[in-house]
């Protein structure tokens, strides 16, 4: 069975486009958002892609306790709110409390489990009975066949808006690799599966007090994904990574983001078209 996921205009599933989900890791501040957003939101109407925004209110598994987490749950969903009003986009943030889920449910169209939550039977739970659609972020530590689990919890709400994602797995000490084999078992599942290239590129904790990355390889693991078969690429971009306040070791420079998005924009029509072995 193959679930198509409805969110606001858009259909995502192995029966639709290639979509996007895209955004800064963190809300830096209501101008930097909104900027990204709206440039995000031409991108997409431009190359006629499928494009949800992405940022989180609050990083709460930062590597250090000094480390900017973001605006907070209240200002932090009212600039999503803005962004989702003013643009058209579907917003998607993450969501590590059971108490964050109604209220971020009632602005945002997609709420993240977070990598290292996964397996946090209570947040899946909540976030299914929520309405919102659900993006479960495999965790590093996951087998991708384990992740059906999760899969499941969510599903038993009655929700089946769910988003399978694969981010990397751990392979020794602040390292992590993607297995392409995982994509097409997540596949299996029947949901929407996505291909988050610029966590995948992380070096957690790589750089002691933060997390490092390898963005000289997102084009190459992007297309990579997108010829394995996935359903949607997960992109954080930011104008400046060097300046980044969160992720942006591993970020995708914004400017970069309209030339791949075509590219994987293209490449995935052409995957759909084969035929199926």
């Amino acid at each position: 069975m193959n679930h198509t996921v409805p969110l606001r205009s858009l259909k995502l599933g192995r029966r639709h486009p290639l979509f996007f989900i895209a955004g800064p890791c963190v809300i830096e501040s209501e101008h930097h958002a909104l900027k990204t957003a709206r440039y995000l939101a031409r991108v997409a109407h431009e190359l006629k892609i499928p494009l949800i925004f992405k940022a989180s209110y609050d990083k709460a598994n930062r590597t250090s306790v000094d480390s900017y987490r973001g605006l907070g749950l209240e200002r932090g969903l009212e600039v999503l709110a803005r962004i989702r009003q003013e643009t058209g986009l579907p917003v998607l943030t993450d969501v590590h409390e059971i108490a964050h889920v109604e209220p971020a449910a009632a602005v945002c169209d997609v709420l993240q489990i977070p990598a290292f939550l996964s397996r946090q039977t209570d947040l899946l739970l909540a976030a299914g009975h929520s309405g919102a659609g659900v993006n479960i972020k495999k965790g590093q530590f996951l087998s991708p066949w384990d992740i059906r689990h999760a899969v499941e919890k969510v599903a038993s709400t009655g929700n089946r808006k769910i988003i399978v994602t694969e981010r990397g797995s751990s392979f020794g000490y602040n390292n992590l690799v993607v297995d392409i084999r995982g994509l097409a078992v997540m596949r299996e599942f029947g949901y929407p599966v996505v291909l988050d290239v610029t966590h995948s590129l992380q070096l957690p904790g790589g750089q002691g007090t933060r997390s490092g990355g390898q963005p000289e390889f997102i084009e190459t693991l992007a297309r990579a994904g997108v010829a394995a078969g996935v359903d949607g690429v997960f992109m954080e971009v930011h104008e400046n990574p060097a300046r980044a306040l969160s992720d942006g070791p591993n970020a995708l420079v914004l400017r970069r983001f309209k030339l791949l998005a075509r590219t994987l924009r293209d490449l995935a029509a052409f995957v759909r078209k084969l035929p199926k072995s």
